[in-house]
């Protein structure tokens, strides 16, 4: 299982994109989002770029320990349907 950094901003984005684009490339399922205590909207692109890359490999990505404030931005930009916890 892939563990996130403490943050996910656009600071740190492009780093965490790799990071996690390469672990499912390795085969990795699952990435947690426990640890994640400051994001933006960086980060649900960067959720929404995993998702994309998994589905392109024919898996599904579980998406564990989504922390409140992650869970409102995919709420408010409306793409929960696309970023499913598996908590």
């Amino acid at each position: 299982m892939v563990h996130t950094p403490l943050t996910l901003t656009v600071n740190n984005a492009a780093q965490a994109l790799e990071n996690g684009l390469r672990a499912i490339a390795e085969g990795q399922a699952e990435i947690d989002l426990g640890a994640l205590a400051a994001v933006d909207s960086a980060a649900v692109a960067t959720l929404l770029a995993w998702q994309r890359a998994a589905a392109a490999s024919g898996r599904t990505l579980r998406l564990r320990n989504l922390p409140p404030n992650l869970r409102g931005l995919i709420e408010l930009y409306g793409v929960a349907e696309l970023l499913p916890a598996s908590d």
